[in-house]
């Protein structure tokens, strides 16, 4: 039997339903030996910032108990550096690249949006207005309906390129986030982000992260995430994109039948680079033994 793994989401189709997060893979060619990045639906490249950032002192990860914190601090090379040396290699290996953006400003992230638009070879824009990894990190502008709608726009009038946005789950209610970013021309959302958390080593009775506090993700945030993207796709009309604690293809089709048109994996790569790919493989193998012929048919199936 075949079937179909075509993901529709908005403006632009994925030949499968499967995205790699920001954060977790590098600019996208460092796990290029691993696995064919052109099998992967899309690559969604580490945030990039109008100009270069140093990120956060060390240390940067912990374990967790069925997670893991980090504290990367958004570094990145900037984004002049990324068109000039990391795009065109991204763009030799034949993957749909979603670029992540960050900015301190409405008017960085549009700058960022504007310059990509012009350099080419991307399907969209995932707006990272959520990152918990800054020193405010309770000013980000995902927590705010005001500055999220502001920053969207801003971006909105900057590209023509489909606009994701990526929201944080630290929020009261993530539905009324999601419904400001649909309200100012987004295309999509993308949820969730890692939610805030710390660790602490009792002998030195010191953090365990540089930074002190930074995001959590894995296998612990599962069933949070997942009622966050339920309640965002029970308000939203545009597409929305799962994360959470996905490591395998069960997880990814508990996502799918909640509302979600496509999922992101993160800490399932760091484990397994190849996870991506046998998550790939599960929905198709899941579909099969339904009989379902069309990864479309079991979107938004959940009865309750």
């Amino acid at each position: 039997m075949r079937v179909s793994l075509s993901a529709n989401i908005g403006r632009f189709t994925l030949p499968n339903p499967v995205m790699v997060a920001s954060g977790t893979f590098g600019y996208g060619t460092e796990l290029t030996g691993f696995l064919n990045t052109k099998k992967i639906g899309a690559i969604v490249t580490k945030s990039i910032s109008l100009h270069p950032k140093k990120g956060n002192s060390p240390p940067r990860i912990v374990e967790t108990p069925s997670g893991m914190l980090n504290s990367i601090g958004l570094q990145n090379v900037g984004i002049e550096n990324f068109i000039k040396d990391k795009l065109p290699l991204l763009k030799k290996s034949g993957a749909n690249i979603i670029v992540s953006i960050f900015g301190d400003s409405p008017e960085e992230y549009g700058e960022a949006a504007r310059r990509l638009e012009m350099a080419g070879g991307i399907i969209a824009i995932e707006v990272n207005i959520s990152c918990p990894n800054r020193k405010k990190w309770n000013k980000i502008f995902a927590v705010d309906p005001v500055l999220t709608s502001e920053v969207v726009k801003t971006v909105r009038d900057a590209t023509s390129l489909p606009v994701i946005v990526k929201l944080s789950p630290n929020v009261t209610d993530i539905a009324e986030m999601a419904l400001a970013a649909e309200s100012s021309g987004a295309d999509a959302i993308s949820a969730v982000n890692t939610f805030i958390g710390m660790a602490v080593n009792i002998e030195t009775r010191r953090a365990e992260l540089g930074a002190v506090t930074g995001g959590l993700s894995g296998p612990a945030i599962k069933p949070l995430a997942l009622r966050m993207v339920w309640e965002i796709s029970k308000k939203v009309k545009i597409p929305v994109i799962g994360i959470g604690g996905i490591m395998n293809a069960r997880d990814a089709l508990e996502f799918l039948m909640v509302g979600a048109k496509a999922i992101q994996i993160g800490t399932a790569t760091f484990v397994n680079p190849d996870s991506a790919m046998e998550i790939i493989s599960g929905i198709e193998a899941f579909l099969k033994a339904k009989k379902i012929d069309s990864v479309e048919k079991i979107i938004n199936t959940f009865n309750g």
